[in-house]
């Protein structure tokens, strides 16, 4: 863990955010703990946000540092062979309606991608119908709800219903995960999981296609 790299995104320093996670790839360090600090970092910044400490501003320069840190951090995950080449299975990924929040979300695409998953991303502010739509052309196995505040609840149990009224939803598990979300929230929303992290998101995921 670089304490140093959670600091400086933490701190909304980019220049050095960015530049500190280049060098410690040049020195070897393992591209899968730098996702995790910005993980953690991003988990703070998630915790500010909900008391009213940053505002959206800074969570859209967070989500910036984590797109340049991707980058960079992608190829090397790719080049190590720990990315699989065949895909797994198909997941349909967006945030929810009403919620422009992309952070969690990228983050858990991310993972999924290199974990060997083809994925949808459908991006943020996505109404129901775009999901039901998504299903039928792209017919996942999985389907991902991201929300990163209380008034995205509403919207996933709604996305869910409109699944079922599709009857698409007994041909796909659902799942829902970002900041104000937990296990509660997914028997409101009737998903079948809560994904507490990216990972988390990505052992469901193969748990549900029957990869171990």
């Amino acid at each position: 863990m670089s304490q140093e790299l959670i600091d400086a995104v933490v701190d909304m320093r980019e220049e050095d955010a960015v530049k500190l996670a280049e060098k410690l790839l040049n020195e070897g360090a393992d591209p899968l703990g730098l996702l995790d600090d910005c993980r953690t970092a991003l988990g703070i910044i998630g915790d500010r946000f909900a008391a009213g400490e940053c505002f959206v501003p800074e969570l859209i320069l967070a989500g910036e540092m984590l797109r340049q840190i991707g980058a960079m951090v992608k190829p090397k995950i790719a080049s190590s062979g720990a990315a699989p080449q065949k895909k797994l299975g198909r997941i349909v990924f967006g945030t929810v309606e009403g919620d422009i929040h992309d952070i969690a979300k990228d983050i858990v695409v991310f993972m999924l991608d290199i974990n060997g998953f083809d994925v949808m991303d459908l991006g943020v502010d996505v109404p129901a119908a775009k999901f039901v739509e998504a299903v039928k052309s792209f017919k996942p196995q999985v389907v991902g709800l991201s929300g990163f505040l209380t008034l995205a609840y509403d919207p996933m149990k709604n996305t869910v219903q409109a699944l079922k009224d599709a009857g698409l939803r007994d041909s796909v598990k659902i799942m829902i995960g970002g900041g104000q979300m937990d296990d509660q929230v997914c028997a409101y929303a009737k998903a079948d999981a809560y994904g507490k992290d990216a990972m988390a998101a990505v052992n469901l995921s193969k748990g549900w296609v029957g990869v171990k």
